[in-house]
């Protein structure tokens, strides 16, 4: 069988058509298998002594995102929504065209897990959406997200509840990992490993091992067998057991709700060439430490009062996904008669417009959300200096200073009247009068705002929190203007270091910030 090697699509060689058909069906339903999204212990931190319970922030965004999203009443209009969405998607494949249709006239008459173990696009698409951080996706899909996780959970409680059976049991994941992120994990011994997709596990051996077939005969690529132990007491993450109601029933499958969290316990060869390794994994709920921090603070500056459309929103602008974030507040804005909500969501809408560089529609935004305040609010209240604030930051930007300058400085006023010293909010004002500052060539002014931020915000968030990295970020482009470019590549080597641990893979700022930095490098 020599010229199956040269073919990398071939998972596995048998004469005998069983364990053919079976592969086959199992490819179907798990046909991104060596794509599934991991969030692998982070050992870029330039440290001595490694947190091996590092996760990076894609686990914390998605986690977040289906939190928000399980609160949310979806509606039929949302699946109709999705399929009109998939139909532009698959507008040339004549048989997915007739998937989507049989989906949209049958989803209530089948279980959320019956589509997603069938040979639909389902499954591809929302792993593939949750893979990338495609936000786009997760919203559209997230009326069926919120129903396979639920229904994970009740079989969960039907099968695993009281410990019926406490015992601990073996389940097994074979895949391929690219040589990097193979490396990353061995690296990562004894830390912390997340799936944060739905994940497809199996009780047979010998079905999981086929699955690395393909990745031993590509060189980039390193075969993997996920060996797990699975306490049922732990209930960090809900799985359970499909056999009966997955579209493929002949099989032993165990599948895991979003963001399971294993330790990474052993790695070892299976074959002596060392393209094929089994990895042992045990369920934990062990978390690591500084994320949940993150995390927590996050999701209280998420508005976790609002309703979940409104939390939504603030999160996708915090992900730097301001079209998307955009979209929500317009069909909020369309749904409101409240005045007060109107205020706020203009207030929001600003701000998406002034990220996207859209100044002009910003002030227009903020203006609207200002005349309602000014109607209903006394002079000095805080929301009022919210939004003089922002009004400023995005004069700053279209350079009139002397308007940005003006507004920054009535918020300014209102805060230090209505808040303590160490707020963070204050924090928010001195930045951007720095801003201003620095725009107007007046760099030590400039400089004492930003300190008198960054010394704020030092006392009022983790180290790791991506509002560090904005002022850090600030103080670099005024040591810039000023010459002073190893003490401007220090600062701006800070603001990554604390993006690339706070942010997801694919914001802009990460971007900026490692063009700063090679911009500084050959300067110095």
């Amino acid at each position: 069988m020599q010229w199956a090697k040269q073919w990398s699509k071939i998972k596995v060689i048998d004469t005998n058509i069983k364990p053919i058909c079976e592969a086959l069906k199992q490819a179907v339903q798990e046909g991104d298998q060596n794509s599934i999204p991991i969030s692998l212990v982070d050992t870029s931190a330039d440290t001595t002594i490694k947190n091996l319970d590092q996760l990076d922030p894609s686990f914390m965004y998605t986690q977040i995102l289906k939190e928000i999203l399980l609160t949310i009443d979806f509606e039929q209009r949302h699946i109709q929504e999705f399929t009109t969405f998939c139909r532009e998607q698959f507008a040339d494949n004549p048989t997915e065209l007739k998937r989507i249709d049989q989906f949209e006239h049958e989803y209530r008459d089948r279980t959320p897990m019956w589509w997603y173990t069938s040979p639909f696009f389902l499954y591809l698409m929302l792993n593939r959406a949750l893979r990338t951080l495609d936000v786009t996706v997760i919203m559209k899909m997230g009326f069926f997200l919120c129903d396979l996780h639920r229904q994970i959970t009740r079989l969960h409680a039907e099968q695993y509840g009281g410990h019926i059976h406490s015992s601990t049991f073996t389940v097994y994941r074979g895949q391929g990992l690219s040589q990097i992120d193979f490396d990353h994990l061995v690296e990562g011994k004894g830390g912390l490993l997340s799936f944060n997709n739905f994940l497809s596990t199996q009780k047979n051996r010998e079905i999981s091992l086929m699955f690395t077939e393909s990745a031993m005969t590509n060189p980039n690529y390193v075969g993997v067998l996920f060996v797990m132990t699975i306490d049922p007491s732990i209930s960090s993450t809900p799985f359970a057991n499909i056999s009966t109601i997955s579209y493929f029933q002949e099989e032993e499958e165990i599948i895991f709700s979003m963001h399971s969290v294993f330790r990474i316990r052993e790695i070892k060869p299976i074959n002596k060439d060392n393209r094929l390794w089994q990895v042992d994994l045990s369920l934990t709920s062990d978390t690591d430490p500084e994320l949940q921090t993150l995390t927590e603070c996050l999701r209280n500056e998420t508005f976790p009062t609002e309703s979940g459309w409104y939390r939504l929103g603030a999160l996708l602008i915090t992900m730097g996904q301001f079209d998307n974030a955009y979209q929500i507040y317009e069909m909020l804005l369309k749904q409101t008669h409240d005045d007060w909500e109107k205020a706020n969501i203009y207030h929001q809408l600003g701000r998406v417009q002034d990220y996207k560089g859209e100044y002009a529609e910003s002030i227009r935004f903020n203006e609207k959300a200002l005349e309602i305040k000014q109607k209903t609010l006394p002079p000095d209240d805080y929301n009022l200096a919210v939004t003089y604030n922002n009004i400023g930051l995005v004069y700053e930007k279209m350079s009139e200073y002397s308007k940005a300058l003006s507004f920054g400085e009535k918020a300014l006023e209102i805060k230090q009247k209505i808040l303590p010293p160490n707020h963070p909010a204050l924090a928010n004002s001195y930045n951007n009068i720095g801003l201003v500052y620095e725009k107007m060539g007046e760099y030590s002014k400039a400089l004492s705002f930003q300190e008198k931020a960054l010394a704020i915000k030092q006392k009022c968030f983790p180290p790791n929190h991506p509002e560090l990295a904005i002022t850090y970020n600030n103080l670099s482009r005024v040591y810039t203007n000023m010459a002073d470019y190893s003490k401007a590549l220090l600062f701006c080597e800070r603001a990554l270091h604390i993006g690339q641990s706070s942010l997801p893979p694919n914001h802009p700022d990460l971007q900026k910030y490692q063009k700063d930095i090679e911009s500084l490098r050959k300067k110095i």
